[in-house]
């Protein structure tokens, strides 16, 4: 395994992210290549208080929750955000075959647990967030206190996938470009700024950096053979049995995960009697269109569960 990481020149006065970064050291699984991986994550407002969660998904990072952060630190949480291995300024395995959805669950089980050990976690979860996410969750249901998702979800083989995710997962795999930034803007329901685009895109200073980026898209179970599908499978029989409060926040603007609820809704006992929303005017990165409605969303969830 060669391991790429990010200079750090490249995360400098980035606009609205004043943000300190911290790191934790993980096993890399690989007996070939370096013993331990960097995994970057922010860790904004009291130490003390119960964690806020927020995993991103694909190709974004920990810049993504820059605007929910302050609401959110502003009614006492502690924010905990953070970057998927090959992501961000986590270390980046370079070859598209060093990364597996197994993989990715332990180095954040890792990560979030061993290292960090969090516990009464309120969990936010969006895009490959909530794949892995979900799968920790139902690792460790007692370390969580209560769970939001937003355009997410967790297939697990048994149902066909939508036809825009289909085309999005031969694109990240086949296309002879794959400019980070250009992916964030169209996946939401307006036009960042240059100096945003520039944001997301530093992570990635060339093509070279973006195998785990590529790769995400192909690592979703499509089919009962799929190598994740039987954790996945396992996993949902643990949130069957959820009871703890469980929100879905999802947006009106995503053809990726459009409907992606209706499962949580059907499955998880935790969602009864929740007031779950549909954010009106957000694309597939919801946290970008709708960031503080979202936090303020939370905020209320926590404070009445």
């Amino acid at each position: 395994m060669q391991v790429l990481r990010t200079p750090d020149d490249r995360f400098v006065d980035l606009p609205d992210f004043p943000f300190e970064p911290h790191y934790v050291e993980i096993a890399s699984g690989d007996p070939a290549g370096p013993a331990t991986l960097r995994v970057h994550y922010l860790d904004v407002g009291p130490t003390d208080a119960a964690p806020v969660l927020l995993m991103h998904g694909e190709p974004t990072w920990a810049y993504l929750y820059r605007h929910m952060i302050p609401g959110l630190v502003a009614a006492g949480h502690r924010c905990i955000v953070p970057d998927l291995v090959g992501f961000g300024r986590s270390d980046k395995p370079a070859a598209t075959t060093d990364y597996s959805y197994a993989k990715h669950v332990g180095w954040m089980t890792e990560a979030l647990f061993d290292r960090l050990d969090l516990r009464d976690i309120t969990f936010f979860g969006q895009d490959w967030g909530s794949l892995v996410g979900l799968r920790l969750v139902a690792a460790s249901p007692d370390r969580y206190a209560r769970v939001v998702i937003g355009n997410g979800g967790m297939p697990d083989g048994e149902r066909p996938l939508s036809a825009a995710f289909m085309a999005w997962q031969k694109f990240a795999k086949e296309s002879p470009g794959f400019v980070v930034s250009m992916i964030v803007n169209g996946g939401c329901t307006t036009d960042l700024p240059a100096e945003v685009l520039a944001a997301y895109d530093a992570p990635f200073p060339d093509e070279t950096y973006t195998a785990g980026s590529r790769i995400m898209p192909s690592l979703v179970p499509t089919g009962p053979d799929d190598p994740a599908a039987a954790d996945n499978q396992a996993a949902w029989r643990v949130l069957d049995t959820f009871e703890k409060p469980f929100l879905c926040a999802f947006s009106d603007g995503d053809p990726i995960t459009s409907g992606g609820e209706r499962v949580f809704l059907r499955r998880v006992p935790g969602t009864q009697g929740q007031a779950h929303t549909t954010l009106e005017g957000a694309g597939h990165f919801l946290q970008e269109d709708t960031g503080p409605q979202l936090a303020a969303l939370i905020n209320d969830f926590i404070s009445s569960t």
